[in-house]
């Protein structure tokens, strides 16, 4: 095997695993937001106010993990993937507050309602920021 070949078969090996880093990534978000959205509401913070502000911390932590351990395509990130970041993450804050909301007016706990978000808002975002965001031209 050439050294193009090896190359191109790690290529081919990391970018499978895209999915595995962004979901180890998500984890490693999921918990400083889970955390945060806790504490606020122990502050009786509103759930939906809580889940916002979890939302984004847990959004900033994600960026960091994201450019470096999950799309790593280009060595540093462009504005554009910046501004795509934030609009993915608009479309999950938007997913997890709401689903806070309905789910809590439904009469479920916030956490339940935030445990609900976590996946449609996981699935949602990931498919933008693969797809979108992060994607190879």
């Amino acid at each position: 095997m050439t050294s193009v070949n090896l190359g191109s078969l790690t290529a081919a090996i990391a970018a499978r695993f895209t999915f595995i880093r962004y979901l180890l990534a998500s984890l490693c978000a999921l918990s400083g937001d889970m955390l945060l959205f806790l504490a606020l509401l122990r502050l009786n913070i509103t759930p939906a106010a809580a889940g916002a502000i979890g939302y984004v911390g847990g959004l900033l932590l994600h960026w960091l993990i994201s450019i470096r351990f999950v799309f790593t395509s280009a060595r540093r990130p462009t504005h554009g993937q910046r501004l795509g970041f934030v609009v993915s993450a608009a479309v999950g804050l938007g997913i997890t507050t709401g689903l806070i909301s309905a789910l809590g007016a439904a009469g479920l706990a916030p956490a339940i309602g935030k445990l609900f978000a976590i996946p449609v808002s996981f699935l949602s975002v990931y498919a933008i920021r693969k797809y979108g965001v992060f994607a190879v031209s």
